[in-house]
């Protein structure tokens, strides 16, 4: 039975546009990436001000993933209860208040506490985001959105390199962190306009509420179209309560997407990207750079990450996930490779500093081209629809929990009196080769599969990476590729 109106109501009566939902879905992204990209700035500043040792900078950076594990955790159960609207509210207000904890810590243990409160927040806004857009956005646009929340992650991670940027010259590390404030308030004031989705109303009965949000994102839609939304929805919540849970995954047919997406979620971290993103100042001040090119070279980085996903989005669904992830570990093994030979042996100041950019500038091309967005959409595309939530899950807990060790281990690692930063940069080599040659033997293609085409063929037997799975495609059995 329908209840009294929400505050999300009124929104519902006006229309629900595609670039309300782009804009929302991009300071959702655009808080995700700024929090995990600030801290490179801010690390270079406190390093000195704080006499930081290798375990303390870790240990501030990883704290941000252990929260967020928490926060990824909470989700599922938080959304179902009081739904996707208010978690994502709940998520804002909480990176609201770990971003004040962290202006007024004091020292590094305060920092890594409330970094990690932070985290909780990141945590349940990632993890709630894309469900809101993808049930909140008609059919037609849900593909382009979830696409679309890597280059929001991105931005922000560009947008906190230019705050680093512009407020080292006056060793605020303390407005580097307030800027977080501020995509967090815009998410706040957004969901004040917009309305809750159609499938958490008509899951607690609300079913006035939530035809009329179905009729504010779809005003050409006719009474009877709308009905029909409406039951389909109602069929899918039935389904869902059919569900199983984790233990679903341990099936012996689904068990080879386990191993697939642990690989990509793995994967993803340990190429080395966040090493990069958090400790890539920190890494030229310590090869004798001043503090404002050290981060302005965090800027040229940040750039071009932001182009390179803006390309995989052209191309992901033209050349396919397997050819991407291989190019890109590929570039991955080169770039890092020769970056380590240059920190090692060019003893000239501004020939190492110059190499080492344009070097690393080709690792994070490769990284976006490949493992960046794609690894995303194959996370979500390659479990059958009854373990889709609970693999998903898994998943992005352990790239959260790879994101951690990453961050926390690194800057013991590159330090001189261990691999140093060369050596550093041929480890994360040799990881890419071991990704390039899983990525080629062990990843299925995804392209041009609808996901019940990749379920029927995961439980033949066809999904698989190896000639069989490239047989099947080449026959026919992968289906036509989709246009977007």
């Amino acid at each position: 039975m329908a209840t009294t109106a929400s505050p999300a109501a009124p929104a519902a009566r006006r229309p629900v546009n595609r670039a309300t939902l782009y804009t929302f879905g991009a300071f959702g992204g655009i808080l995700f990436g700024y929090d995990l990209g600030v801290i490179a700035g801010v690390l270079v500043l406190l390093a000195k001000q704080w006499s930081l040792t290798a375990f303390q900078k870790g240990a501030i950076t990883a704290s941000l993933s252990v929260g967020a594990m928490v926060g990824a955790v909470l989700a599922g159960r938080l959304c179902n209860r009081i739904g996707r609207r208010l978690t994502i509210m709940t998520a804002a207000v909480v990176v609201i208040i770990g971003t004040v904890a962290c202006v007024l810590a004091g020292d590094w243990q305060v920092m890594m506490l409330t970094r990690g409160v932070i985290g909780i927040g990141i945590g349940l806004s990632s993890a709630t985001v894309p469900a809101y857009l993808a049930e909140l956005a008609p059919a037609r646009v849900r593909g382009a959105l979830g696409s679309l929340n890597q280059l929001f992650i991105v931005s922000g991670i560009l947008i906190a390199f230019l705050v680093d940027y512009a407020l080292s010259s006056h060793n605020n590390w303390k407005g580097m962190f307030l800027g977080a404030v501020i995509p967090a308030a815009i998410l706040i004031a957004g969901l004040l306009v917009l309305p809750e989705t159609p499938r958490w109303l008509l899951s607690k009965g609300r079913d006035a509420e939530a035809k009329a949000v179905l009729a504010a994102t779809r005003p050409e839609a006719s009474d009877a179209e709308l009905d029909v939304e409406v039951q389909d929805i109602r069929d899918v919540i039935r389904r869902d309560s059919e569900r199983g849970r984790v233990r679903d995954l341990w099936q012996p047919w689904v068990r080879p997407m386990v191993l697939v997406a642990m690989i990509l979620a793995i994967g993803q971290q340990f190429s080395g990207v966040n090493a990069i993103n958090a400790y890539f100042p920190t890494m030229l001040k310590s090869l004798g750079f001043a503090t404002r090119t050290a981060l302005l070279s965090a800027v040229v980085l940040g750039v071009v990450k932001f182009l390179f996903t803006v390309w995989e989005l052209f191309v992901v669904d033209r050349w396919g996930r397997k050819p991407l992830l291989q190019i890109g570990a590929a570039i991955m093994v080169v770039s890092l490779f020769a970056a380590g030979l240059v920190i090692k042996n060019v003893t000239d100041k501004n020939t190492l500093g110059t190499m080492t950019l344009i070097f690393l500038i080709l690792y994070l091309a490769g990284y976006e081209l490949g493992w960046g967005a794609t690894v995303w959409v194959m996370i979500g595309e390659i479990f059958p629809l009854r373990a889709r939530a609970a693999g998903t899950a898994v998943a992005t807990t352990v790239l959260w929990a790879a994101t951690g060790l990453v961050t926390a281990v690194f800057p013991t690692m590159s330090a001189k009196s261990n691999l140093g930063i060369g050596g550093a940069m041929w480890v994360f080599a040799g990881i890419n080769v071991v990704l390039l040659i899983l990525a080629r033997f062990y990843i299925p293609e995804t392209k041009g599969r609808s996901l019940e085409q990749i379920e029927r063929d995961l439980r033949g037997g066809k999904m698989s990476g190896t000639a069989a799975g490239e047989a099947a495609e080449e026959t026919g059995e992968a289906g036509l590729v989709s246009e977007v």
